[in-house]
């Protein structure tokens, strides 16, 4: 899968995705991450890419002419049906279904915003999504891009070293994941529960289940009504009110 960044500060788009488990990915070409820098596509000889807005307020508006601009010189490369993602506090908050969604394509533009935002117009003309990571205002687009591309990249085939590795991780079956330990057996007074030495897998199994249950119920209970859950898990979930 490719994703393509449209930003002002590219370096800090590459910089701070070369690292770890997307890094290994990229070296094993199982994605590639494109940071597209916008001002190269300025038309004022000292790079500017933004002014005032029209009607007044604080602050610059990014331009329509080099956002476009960079669009259009990657849109060749893009498949048919390629989306173009905004970052903005205004989109749908994102969650693991539209990272879901977002990983079975063959490609992405992200766009990333800074100032007082992005003129409308270049919206209207490219954007196709509009995506927030949370309630709260960033200085720019760039961190919330980079939280989507590693969200999304992870659920591509090959790069995660094992299949499983994702699929019992919080919110991938709309619950939270259970308590996880490793060694040693005790730190601070504090055991390792017995079970998980006992090597009873269908127990242990039965176990994680129960404590993913609890956990979402305690801490999120939003989420259990779209979990699925059997008569006998709803049976269990009562217990843990009472």
């Amino acid at each position: 899968m490719k994703f393509y960044v449209l930003t002002l500060f590219p370096d800090m788009i590459m910089d701070g995705l070369n690292h770890s488990i997307i890094k290994r990915a990229c070296d094993d070409g199982a994605i590639c991450i494109e940071a597209i820098d916008i001002r190269d596509f300025s038309n004022n000889k000292h790079r500017h890419v933004d002014d005032y807005p029209y009607g007044g307020g604080a602050g610059m508006v990014m331009q329509p002419q080099p956002i476009y601009d960079a669009y259009m010189s990657i849109k060749p490369k893009l498949s048919e049906n390629c989306p173009v993602v905004y970052m903005t506090p205004q989109g749908k908050t994102f969650k693991q279904e539209k990272a879901q969604s977002l990983s079975e394509l063959e490609d992405v533009v992200i766009l990333c915003g800074h100032y007082e935002g992005v003129d409308e117009r270049v919206i209207e003309e490219i954007v196709t999504d509009e995506i927030s990571i949370g309630d709260f205002v960033l200085t720019g687009g760039e961190l919330a891009a980079m939280t989507v591309i590693d969200a999304v990249a992870r659920l591509i085939p090959g790069v995660l070293n094992k299949e499983e590795s994702f699929q019992e991780e919080s919110f991938s079956n709309n619950l939270l994941e259970y308590p996880q330990y490793t060694r040693p057996p005790e730190f601070m007074g504090r055991k390792v529960p017995d079970i998980l030495l006992s090597g009873h897998h269908k127990n242990i199994e039965k176990w994680r289940r129960e404590k993913s249950l609890e956990r979402t119920y305690l801490k999120r209970p939003e989420l259990i009504e779209k979990a699925g859950l059997t008569d006998e898990e709803w049976e269990f979930l009562k217990r843990v009110k009472s």
